[in-house]
């Protein structure tokens, strides 16, 4: 008898074994590729139908699962998604999902390799699988500041980081859309409105702005400049260069002008810090020409130029590499220099060189996750700051700063002067054929224990609207972390 309820035992647990296996296998092994079958509808109906985890700003969801009435069980919902567009993306019937939503949707569904035990346990109850939430780093009052200091019909961008860490803090484009939009259930009715979307000037639902356009960044690449030539022990604080007003560019008929908005026609020759201060174009295009393209390409690369990243870091979404060009002729040189001809910055890659600079030299991977907690609140995955490059040393990374707070106290950005602080930053003004300039600032505060670095551009714009829009936004932003 023994024997027999022993044998029943073995069978019993063998067909457990087997049928574990079956659904391990199925589940965890060859979900891709059933997941990736066009024919297999019922992945599509049950991706809809299950209870997405949600993206969270400060404890608040800003994309989250509700119960629904029709055949998908759950519908996704945005809240503030203006706000958040360009970070969450979508989660859509027709047209698949973006950003957050794409990068982040095994974490979302429950299906990640640190879920892989809670899922099983999920399945075998029989229990609605629940995906784990995602936090964001976000701080909610700076991104609703940085949205809101971008009118409304402006094509623009906003990037602010913790220097020490990497965290993003704030990150707004605009123009922006209603990701609701997206997200409902009715197939014509998303692609009625995702027809639509694209209609609108500047907008891509596609993309996020700020770590996918590239611009021309115009003079805040003079930062790169500075770096190279302290970099290379060749120029000091002391070293005098020539200023002239205008200077020739060898092999064409045009020479390149100083910028006519600073104060550079008061010396004749000017030193580094003088020259950032009033944004002298004809001093860098010298010291670009003395260095060679070389070490001006060597150094825009330490800052991050030319290299893409994941953000976040273990995802799929690109931050498109901000690129600086090689094989030019001195006068393209010349161009480059100042962050014209072929240079191309994305918002986030100009952030990311003021954070450096802001951190001693050393650059920190840039990151949006805070926490990653599963459906029992357990934290499964916490991002910690991971050095990316070290860009400068840190005498040089001083004297820079030094030199971006002569731009603020004396310079050209001096709207961004905030009492009681000292602002290190740098303007710049970029032409583009055919259409207004790119207006930039970048920088960090205080300057002498950087709690934040910010870039901020404003696109197709005249000098003195991209004047308006940069400078003093900065210092209200600035202002804002400053006073928390």
């Amino acid at each position: 008898m023994n024997q027999a309820i022993r044998n029943s035992w073995i069978v019993a647990l063998s067909m457990f074994v087997l049928i574990l296996g079956s659904l391990t296998y199925v589940q965890f092994f060859s979900a891709d590729k059933l997941n990736a079958d066009p024919n297999n509808n019922r992945s599509i109906y049950q991706n809809f139908g299950q209870n997405r985890g949600s993206i969270l700003v400060d404890g608040v969801p800003i994309a989250e699962s509700v119960p629904s009435d029709d055949q998908f069980n759950f519908q996704r919902v945005y809240n503030k998604p203006e706000l958040y567009s360009q970070l969450t993306g979508y989660f859509s019937l027709v047209s698949g999902s973006s950003q957050l939503e794409r990068v982040m949707d095994d974490q979302l569904t429950g299906n990640s390799d640190q879920q892989l035990f809670d899922h099983l346990v999920q399945l075998l109850s029989g229990s609605q699988p629940q995906g784990a939430s995602v936090e964001l780093t976000i701080d909610p009052d700076l991104q609703q500041l940085a949205y809101d200091l971008i009118p409304d019909g402006q094509r623009g961008s906003i990037v602010m980081i913790e220097p020490k860490t990497g965290n993003i803090l704030a990150m707004v484009s605009k123009p922006s859309y209603d990701t609701n939009l997206l997200a409902v259930h009715d197939t014509e009715v998303v692609e009625a409105n995702m027809q639509e979307l694209l209609t609108v000037e500047g907008l891509s639902p596609y993309r996020n702005a700020a770590t996918e356009s590239l611009l021309a960044p115009g003079s805040v690449f003079k930062l790169v400049d500075a770096a190279a030539a302290l970099e290379s022990g060749d120029y000091d604080t002391e070293s005098l260069i020539d200023n002239p007003s205008s200077l020739p560019l060898p092999g064409t008929n045009i020479s390149l002008p100083n910028y006519t908005s600073g104060n550079c026609g008061a010396r004749s020759e000017a030193t580094i810090g003088f020259a950032l201060e009033q944004s002298c174009n004809t001093v860098f295009a010298q010291i670009a020409w003395e260095l060679g393209e070389d070490t001006i390409a060597s150094q825009a690369e330490k800052f991050g130029f030319n290299t893409a990243l994941n953000l976040p870091d273990r995802g799929i979404d690109k931050v498109v590499a901000s690129g600086f060009p090689t094989g030019m002729d001195q006068a393209q040189l010349a161009q480059a220099s100042i962050g014209q001809y072929s240079v191309t910055a994305t918002p986030l890659e100009i952030a990311m060189m003021s954070s450096a600079i802001a951190n001693n030299g050393v650059q920190m991977t840039p990151n949006l996750i805070r926490n990653v907690r599963a459906a029992d609140l357990s934290i499964i995955d916490e991002p910690k700051p991971e050095v990316l490059n070290t860009s400068v040393s840190p005498d040089t990374a001083r004297q820079l700063t030094d030199w971006m707070v002569g731009v603020v106290n004396n310079g050209t950005a001096s709207a961004a002067q905030i009492p009681g602080f000292k602002v290190a930053g740098k303007t710049g003004t970029a032409e583009v054929e055919n259409r207004g300039d790119n207006a930039w600032f970048t920088g960090f505060a205080p300057a002498d224990d950087p709690q934040v670095a910010i870039s901020i551009v404003m696109e197709d714009v005249d000098l003195a609207t991209g004047s308006q829009l940069t400078t003093p936004s900065a210092k209200k932003l600035l202002e804002a972390v400053l006073n928390k």
